[in-house]
């Protein structure tokens, strides 16, 4: 297999005559392509030839993109997105659609919580939460003749607990039930949960992947080894007029015509062509960039990150530090397994005090930036409570452990010492 860091540079890309040799993916900002001639555009339109024909469903530099993540994964196929939370609505919609239940861990990143809480039921979708999701047999009690999926973060955020996938998968895959994780913290640099069991993988690319703060998007990739068609997803069995030919008199469903990659070919001919959140040429080239140095930063913010939590757990006023790197969590053989090279750069820490405190430690730093994203080239700090967990209902904030009392940072590519002198100043004026 290819190395990890070659393929971050080259995977998916060819620089050939159909590209005029660009080194670097060109930005196709055509909104559509010309079809040729009539029969090829038919075949085109009808799927029975590859090929662009309008950036609404594929355009020449998101596949590109979309090629690069699928072989970071070790996937099939993957579709970008205009968002990671377009990536995990369409991942799970495309799974529960038609009257499925998700069973998921309330420790899940705020809009999550609420997509599958409050939002999804109107579509007929529920959930099943359960309090912790490596409790197997808290897992198994949920499942029911309507489980679809288990939906969880490979690292949540922000308590940095680790998903224990391979006992999971296998408990759902003897029920029928595919494993959907979202690998949005770790990257498939520190994690390729395909390798695992995971069925589908999501990511907000907003984050590591892209790693700049510069471009929204997101990605939905498939393993290929799922069996859509074992009778819990009717959606898969049901012949489909747009990928079959009345004219012909030919009825297909995506099981039949896609076999293991029904589920991405699903996403990409109903969900995205359908509600459309797509990709833009030049955010995906964006991430193509960012990808390309995705295992040195990765690298270094999680070398710093280990350095500040350590830094944390003997800081002043500091009573709890959250990131299971620290290799002294009661998860620590979670971490030798699946994480060799590090569980990434988000922590969160608990001060004591009045969430007053909070404020003026966030307020007093001079290098952390205080904005809601994760995975930046410059380092984060907030306080999930009141920002990226303020929709999630008080009982699911303190089953996660998100008080007002909490902060969260993702550390970027700055200078460890010089980050370090920053917290101990922002924390020392806050008292």
């Amino acid at each position: 297999m290819t190395n990890f860091r070659t393929q971050a540079i080259h995977a998916g890309y060819e620089p050939n005559d159909e590209h005029d040799h660009a080194a670097v993916p060109p930005i196709y900002a055509s909104a559509a392509f010309n079809l040729g001639d009539a029969l090829r555009g038919e075949a085109l339109a009808a799927g029975d030839l590859d090929g662009f024909e309008y950036s609404r469903v594929a355009n020449p530099t998101v596949d590109a993109l979309e090629r690069r993540l699928a072989a970071l994964e070790g996937g099939i196929g993957a579709v970008t997105v205009g968002s990671g939370m377009a990536a995990v609505t369409y991942a799970l919609m495309c799974a529960g659609e038609g009257g499925g239940r998700i069973i998921a861990p309330t420790d899940l990143y705020g809009a999550s919580v609420d997509a599958l809480g409050d939002f999804l039921p109107q579509f007929g979708i529920h959930a099943d939460f359960v309090h912790d999701i490596n409790d197997l047999d808290e897992v198994e009690s949920k499942i029911g003749p309507d489980t679809r999926a288990v939906f969880a973060e490979t690292v949540a955020n922000p308590s940095t607990e680790i998903l224990d996938i391979e006992p999971l998968a296998e408990l759902a895959h003897r029920h029928g039930i595919a494993v959907i994780v979202d690998n949005t913290v770790p990257t498939p640099y520190l994690l390729r949960p395909i390798e695992f069991g995971a069925d589908i993988v999501v990511h907000s690319t907003t984050k590591g992947i892209t790693g700049h703060g510069n471009a929204i998007g997101g990605v939905i990739v498939d393993g290929g080894r799922f069996d859509w068609a074992n009778g819990r997803f009717p959606q898969f069995t049901m012949r489909q007029q747009v990928i079959s030919d009345d004219r012909a008199g030919e009825w297909h469903s995506f099981a039949e015509k896609y076999g293991e990659a029904a589920f991405i070919k699903r996403i990409r001919i109903k969900y995205l062509r359908t509600f459309g959140a797509v990709q833009s040429p030049f955010n995906a080239y964006l991430s193509l960039v960012g990808l390309e140095t995705l295992p040195q930063r990765v690298s270094q913010q999680v070398a710093t990150a280990a350095r500040i939590a350590e830094h944390l757990t003997h800081s002043p006023h500091v009573t709890k530090v959250n990131y299971s790197g620290l290799g002294i969590t009661p998860q620590y053989e979670l971490v030798r397994k699946y994480f060799p090279n590090g569980v990434g750069q988000i922590m969160s820490f608990i001060v004591d005090g009045s969430p007053d405190n909070v404020r003026r430690i966030i307020d007093g730093t001079r290098l952390f930036s205080y904005v809601p994203n994760i995975g930046d080239a410059r380092s984060l700090i907030v306080d999930p409570a009141h920002i990226t967990h303020r929709e999630v209902p008080a009982p699911a904030r303190a089953a996660a452990g998100v008080t007002d009392n909490m902060i969260r940072l993702s550390i970027g590519l700055e200078d460890a010492d010089d980050l370090i002198a920053d917290l101990d100043q922002a924390i020392a004026g806050a008292y």
